[in-house]
């Protein structure tokens, strides 16, 4: 059931992410991380064709790799390959440089089901609220332009959160 997986990612990803905290806060990342599966939740309501369990496995364990000592192989082990291979796509590859690393994710995520594709925009939209303090205006830009480029790419995904990020990365401009 839907319901046991995401207890049992939900459990893994936050002892994870156990002694991360929110960007600015003293909040556990792991709200994070149920943000972005309330999102991919709402967006799967809409289209009965996406595999449900895989979608929230995934927007619960989508930044492991990228943020914590979890390895491909520990998400294989714990939840299947097709897992582990959507979270990887989800990662940025940090031996590229840094301008290119959330494209060349993109593009990966491009090769994957429609349902990372949903995690990917989810993923932004919950990133899209007031950045931090001590943010430029210009690193604020590249931060929607940044979106800009995620949704262009994979906005065929799903017309919900499709709609529900384009709102947000125009909402993003009250903050510059």
């Amino acid at each position: 059931m839907i319901q046991d997986l995401y207890q049992k990612a939900i459990r893994f990803a936050g002892e994870a992410h156990k002694n991360q905290k929110l960007p600015n806060s003293e909040i556990s990342y792991i709200v994070h991380l149920a943000n972005v599966t309330n999102e991919v939740i709402y967006a799967l309501q809409t289209d009965t064709s996406l595999n449900a369990e895989f979608a929230v496995q995934v927007a619960l364990l989508h930044d492991c790799i990228e943020d914590t000592i979890v390895t491909f192989e520990d998400i294989e082990n714990e939840f299947s390959k097709e897992v582990a291979k959507a979270v990887f796509a989800l990662t940025k590859n940090e031996t590229l440089e840094k301008e290119i690393q959330l494209e060349d994710s993109v593009d990966r995520i491009l090769n994957e089901p429609k349902e990372i594709w949903i995690v990917k925009m989810a993923d932004r939209i919950t990133n899209l609220q007031k950045p931090p303090d001590n943010w430029t205006n210009e690193k604020k830009k590249n931060y929607q332009n940044e979106a800009q480029m995620i949704y262009d790419k994979l906005h065929t995904a799903n017309e919900y959160i499709a709609e529900r990020f384009l709102r947000k990365i125009n909402d993003y401009s009250k903050y510059f």
